[in-house]
């Protein structure tokens, strides 16, 4: 069961910190944003930002997350949908919903996704309260059901994640980010929850430049 310190901590001084951080961190961000929103739109065409269904997010609602696009026109659909990327959604499905080599990703796409900077705009989703800074991975809906299918035990954790806001950044993202498989990650992002505080939030905080720099276990 969630301490309710926890509780309290995501209600007041949590939000309170996601607000003010998320409005710092998109004034410094703003150059490198207006500098990715124009390098997209010449390296492929299409949207500057990504064209994905909503994610599951606290207590299990839908939200629309939002990220620079790093992937060709509806790639979300075209490799459930498309025969063609049959074998491939197959491989999809059994990495954890993770491709090493995804055709569908973008020549820029692949350096933002490794530094993470497909998702500084998530930081608009923490401003409205959709988000948080640090918290749990946020799936999408079909992809929640499959793993939870594939790995039956973890449907008690996957309960206890949802409890609580998903973040941009959080402990699997920092320990190994897509190199996790689902159980483990779940296992990980059950863990955080259990023992969110202000000092373990400002921990991750601090390793989480040093993911992007490096890029570790991003795909």
């Amino acid at each position: 069961m969630v301490d309710v310190s926890g509780d309290l901590y995501d209600r007041y001084l949590k939000r309170l910190t996601d607000f003010f951080l998320s409005t710092v961190l998109i004034i410094l961000f703003l150059p490198v944003s207006v500098v990715l929103a124009i390098l997209i739109k010449f390296d492929n065409p299409g949207p500057i930002f990504a064209d994905t269904p909503e994610r599951v997010g606290q207590n299990g609602r839908l939200f629309k997350m939002f990220k620079f696009r790093s992937m060709i026109v509806n790639a979300h659909m075209i490799l459930r949908q498309d025969p063609k990327f049959r074998g491939l959604y197959a491989k999809y499905k059994r990495n954890s919903y993770k491709l090493k080599d995804d055709p569908r990703v973008t020549k820029l796409g692949k350096f933002m996704r490794k530094h993470s900077l497909d998702e500084i705009p998530q930081l608009f989703n923490v401003l409205i309260g959709d988000m948080s800074l640090i918290g749990p991975r946020a799936y999408y809906p079909d992809e929640l059901d499959n793993q939870q299918k594939k790995y039956p035990k973890t449907r008690i954790l996957v309960k206890k994640v949802l409890s609580i806001k998903p973040g941009i950044t959080g402990h699997w993202q920092v320990s190994g980010r897509s190199e996790v498989n689902f159980d483990k990650r779940i296992a990980m992002d059950a863990d955080y929850v259990q023992k969110r505080s202000l000092w373990y939030d400002v921990r991750i905080l601090l390793v989480t430049p040093w993911a992007m720099i490096t890029g570790k276990g991003a795909v």
